[in-house]
């Protein structure tokens, strides 16, 4: 079995990793570290600027434009090979035993779904390197990574707490099912306080469903908390997670 933790530098990669160890931990699994760099290095590809400044002076220019890009292309991977360096030791002083190291170039979400085959479970930072200064922002790619995977997803934030609860956001539809079969099967959760909520005016289908979810829960061994919350599913659920 084996975990993906996409780590860019941030400051969430330090979370990523303590949270790839305590699911690594949980499941007995390996932990696989991918550093994606961006297609186009910093600063991306230089403006053709012979017309501007002559044959003869451009050729000079050129020749500068390249070493640096060039410049920026090796500082870019030694950057790279710290950042997975000090997570992999990070990863081995916690115990994993098992850790490869992963650099790419490319497009992030595309990147990802390449690696996320054998995946037990992606795990990457609410926000990346582009973000960090932009904090009220969730980054952009979030909800495309979500969309495209095939495997559940961990999304983090920069501080690592081990969970002491969770909670199922439980409409009884195929999705929602299809998690709550994954938690009952898979050790990740398995002792932890789960709560289970359905969002919605209270009737004898809701009602219905969420007490065969509980029933199943407690069935696996899960000490369940049940409520139905009456107002729009984000209000809702976020007041309940406060």
């Amino acid at each position: 079995m084996k975990i993906l933790a996409c780590i860019d530098g941030s400051s969430y990669s330090e979370s990523v990793t303590e949270h790839a160890a305590w699911v690594s931990g949980r499941l007995d699994a390996a932990v696989e570290l991918l550093h994606i760099l961006p297609d186009n290095p910093a600063g991306g590809t230089p403006a053709d600027l012979s017309g501007a400044i002559g044959v003869d002076a451009s050729s000079g220019l050129l020749d500068t434009l390249s070493e640096q890009d060039e410049a920026r292309g090796q500082a870019e991977l030694k950057k790279g090979r710290e950042v997975l360096n000090g997570a992999e030791a990070k990863l081995k002083e916690a115990g994993v035993a098992d850790v490869a190291l992963l650099k790419r170039r490319g497009e992030l979400v595309e990147t990802i779904c390449e690696f996320e085959t054998g995946k037990e479970v992606i795990i990457i930072g609410k926000r990346g390197a582009l973000a960090d200064e932009h904090v009220e922002h969730i980054s952009p790619n979030l909800e495309r990574i979500a969309r495209a995977l095939e495997h559940p997803l961990l999304v983090v934030p920069n501080q690592f707490r081990a969970p002491e609860r969770f909670l199922i956001a439980f409409d009884g539809g195929p999705t929602s099912t299809k998690a709550l079969e994954y938690i009952i099967k898979n050790p990740l959760l398995k002792g932890i306080e789960c709560h289970v909520m359905a969002v919605g005016r209270e009737s004898s289908s809701i009602g219905l469903a969420l007490d065969s979810a509980v029933a199943e829960l407690e069935s696996a061994g899960f000490t369940v908390h049940s409520s139905i919350e009456d107002g729009t599913p984000d209000a809702a659920i976020g007041a309940y997670v406060e």
